[in-house]
């Protein structure tokens, strides 16, 4: 039975809650429109999965900051940016069943939105003089960057090797919890070997993260995202890119003609999740997925035993069992 957020987050209750105060006034501005904007976002966060990552992190490390919480800003406030400009770059009107910046205030507020949220986390670094936790987010920002547009140019040409999968989806989900995780050992003043450890600790998990979220498009859960959005997008995960790998020349060619040229029509993108189920795509991510969580664990164990460690085992466990 997978516990809930509230459950994992017991160690750093109190935490949360100052940091949510925190953040606020990290967010304030004194340009009314902004604010405005900025009180939207707050009111619509989400589970606050990251800022966990950076507590229970921090906690396993050491004893937890005002340094941790300027951490979790940081790590929040980009975050909060790289979803704001992805909204504007994929055109979408909803994040999180709510109305995204750019369909309420339109794109070139929104771009100017997400810019600001990016050099508020950076100046919230650069006036405390915390040019570590700067670097770590820093590097972070380079590699969803650099991600995001590999995939873009592979989704072109639907070549994306399973080599290839692994290293966009390094830089653009697994950077940010391996960020998470650092900051939390770096804000304690962990040394360098062991906020190397938690980066890549992060890195794994992150990883795992989202391969499941590959998983739901192919009706891994009941629940989640609807059927086939990433196939609409001609998005290529790693279900579809083992089954192309298995399949025979001929059939291999029917599928990316229905993805690169017919995937509008329903009846074609329902082949594709059927060809995939059918030829072990589901059943190979699950493995790469649970191997990557076992590898997170193991560096999990080289840890001291505590109340963190063992949400922090938990929230990774969470992340794989998610509905959505």
């Amino acid at each position: 039975m997978t516990l809930s957020i509230r459950e994992i987050q017991a160690p750093i209750e109190g935490e949360m809650k100052a940091f949510e105060q925190k953040f606020r006034q990290f967010m304030k501005s004194d340009v009314m429109l902004l604010d405005q904007i900025m009180n939207y976002i707050v009111r619509r966060k989400g589970k606050q999965l990251r800022p966990m990552f950076v507590f229970l992190s921090a906690g396993v490390c050491g004893e937890i900051s005002e340094s941790t919480y300027r951490g979790a800003s940081f790590i929040e406030l980009l975050h909060t940016a790289t979803l704001v400009h992805d909204d504007v770059v994929d055109d979408s009107n909803y994040r999180r069943g709510f109305f995204s910046i750019n369909a309420l205030w339109k794109n070139k507020i929104a771009v100017l939105v997400g810019d600001y949220l990016l050099s508020r986390g950076m100046l919230l670094s650069v006036e405390h003089e915390e040019f570590a936790l700067l670097k770590i987010v820093s590097r972070a920002i380079r590699e969803i960057s650099e991600g995001e547009l590999l995939q873009i140019e592979k989704a072109r040409r639907l070549d994306i090797t399973e080599a290839v999968y692994y290293e966009i989806i390094r830089q653009k989900t697994a950077s940010l919890i391996a960020a998470c995780c650092a900051v939390g050992a770096r804000s304690v003043d962990a040394e360098a070997s062991v906020v190397e450890r938690m980066h890549t600790f992060g890195e794994k998990v992150g990883m795992a993260f989202q391969i499941k979220d590959d998983l739901f498009d192919y009706g891994e859960m009941e629940v989640g995202k609807p059927l086939g959005i990433d196939i609409k997008e001609k998005k290529m995960t790693l279900p579809l890119i083992y089954a192309l790998n298995q399949a025979t020349w001929l059939e291999k060619r029917r599928i990316i003609n229905n993805i690169k040229n017919q995937s509008h029509k329903p009846q074609k993108v329902a082949e594709v999740i059927a060809f995939v189920r059918e030829s072990g795509g589901i059943q190979y991510a699950q493995q790469v997925m649970q191997r990557y969580v076992e590898e997170a664990r193991t560096l999990l164990h080289g840890f001291a035993d505590s109340s963190y460690r063992t949400s922090l085992e938990q929230l990774v466990q969470y992340t794989i069992e998610r509905s959505k």
